[in-house]
């Protein structure tokens, strides 16, 4: 009756049970065949408007992520970060996620990559527990290997327990997919599509780093800005699944939270971001936004072995592109020259496997990279704004 979830070839599937979705049950009787048929116009019509945002012909910015925010709760930089509370869902913000990629290796010294993100946004600042929730929710998930690219894609409506996302004990769903444990800093990462799956557990007794100014982070000279923070210290156990077979691996992984009402300007076209775990143990997050009406605007954060962050004003991090390969029917940068001068780092970034697409409703880069040069390591790439 409604739509589930969306793979990249299309597929559908059922909803997670509990919280909230025996009560939601839309069926049985006349009337609740008309509260049904509003309640799927709704869903639809949410979701229209959803995949809208994604359209740049629109004037709202990349991915509407620039539309007004009227209503909705601006970022403060006075804020300081509460937890628990700060990692579950904050719903009169317009914009959340819930982002993790992984490094990880199998024993024959194959790397591999993985993707798994759970998006919230409002159409107004408010949830409810039935099909009228203004909240709607989309998942996305990656495999990455040296020679193929997985996707698949998941859409949700608040209210009714398809989705969401508790404090503690730490749960974050969609569908079947699932980030769930004791804490967020305990939990086992479940994700599948058409050919591909992944369980892994992560786990980290590292401290939760703040992006930007005590976790305002700022994200043009206009102002506009997100409250941020990291937990880039996992370790990782588990197993892929892939056509050829199950695999075993091991690695890291880097979890990124993120919420706002308008972060970009409507000017803004993309940003380039890069979560970097270098062989002595020191971490770097850096990322450059893209603007066709005003410089670059870039920023970063170097963090210690400890958790300790040191963020780097404007100017201080430069992200070059040096080779561009053909993606999807574009040229995307896919190796990249990276230089932090105050920490001595001057390193190239090299995609792993350069088709790393992320064929979804709002289409992306995405994958695991090497970093060698002045530091050794490896890390991430997201590219967007390339479509």
């Amino acid at each position: 009756m409604s739509v589930r979830r969306r793979d990249h070839l299309g597929s559908t599937g059922g909803a997670r049970t509990g919280g909230g979705a025996e009560s939601a049950r839309p069926w049985g009787g006349a009337g609740a065949a008309r509260g049904c048929a509003r309640a799927v116009m709704t869903m639809l019509v949410a979701i229209t408007a959803l995949l809208a945002l994604g359209q740049p012909s629109i004037a709202q910015g990349l991915y509407g992520m620039a539309a007004e925010a009227d209503g909705f709760t601006l970022p403060d930089p006075a804020y300081r970060f509460e937890f628990p509370g700060d990692h579950g869902p904050h719903p009169d913000f317009r914009i959340e996620w819930w982002y993790v990629t992984a490094n990880l290796e199998a024993p024959d010294g194959t790397p591999y990559g993985i993707q798994w993100t759970l998006f919230r946004t409002a159409l107004a600042p408010e949830e409810t527990d039935d099909w009228e929730s203004p909240q709607i929710w989309f998942g996305h998930a990656g495999l990455t290997t040296p020679e193929s690219h997985f996707v698949a894609e998941r859409f949700a409506r608040g209210g009714i327990g398809q989705a969401g996302v508790t404090a503690q004990p730490f749960d974050a769903w969609i569908d079947e997919w699932a980030m769930r444990g004791p804490t967020i800093s305990d939990v086992t990462l479940t994700a599948q599509g058409e050919d591909f799956a992944y369980e892994l557990f992560l786990d980290t007794d590292k401290p939760f780093v703040p992006q930007g100014d005590q976790g305002y982070s700022v994200k043009s000279e206009a102002g506009q800005a997100s409250h941020y923070y990291s937990q880039p210290f996992y370790e990782v156990t588990g197993t892929l699944t892939l056509p050829s077979g199950e695999i075993p691996v091991t690695g890291n992984a880097w979890l990124d939270r993120e919420w706002s009402s308008q972060p970009l300007t409507e000017t803004q076209t993309g940003w380039d971001w890069f979560s970097l775990t270098f062989d002595t143990g020191e971490k770097l997050m850096g990322y450059r936004l893209r603007d066709e009406a005003a410089p670059l605007y870039a920023v970063s954060t170097w963090i210690a072995q400890d958790g300790t962050p040191t963020p780097y004003p404007p100017g201080a991090f430069s992200a070059d592109p040096l080779t561009e390969t053909q993606v999807a029917g574009r040229e995307v940068p896919t190796r990249w020259q990276v230089t932090l001068p105050d920490r001595g780092v001057d390193v190239t970034v090299e995609a792993i496997n350069p088709q790393s697409w992320m064929d979804t409703a709002f289409p992306y880069w995405e994958g695991p990279v090497t970093v060698t040069g002045s530091h050794e390591g490896i890390g991430y790439l997201e590219m967007t704004g390339y479509d």
